[in-house]
């Protein structure tokens, strides 16, 4: 395989949401306790619902 195909895609999006401050708390300390980022659990939370909805 070509360097190129090894490649992950680039991350160049962003999403801004709006959550309550002790919800964005508690998921931020969860995240901590379980040695990710919040960003890694919403990627992969994303991935998951288009890989189950997405060909609905």
């Amino acid at each position: 395989m070509s360097e190129k195909n090894n490649k992950k895609k680039k991350k160049n999006s962003q999403m801004i949401i709006r959550i309550n401050d002790e919800e964005r708390a508690q998921f931020i300390a969860l995240c901590d306790e379980m040695d990710t980022s919040a960003a890694r659990e919403v990627r992969h939370f994303i991935r998951e619902f288009i890989a189950k909805h997405g060909d609905k």
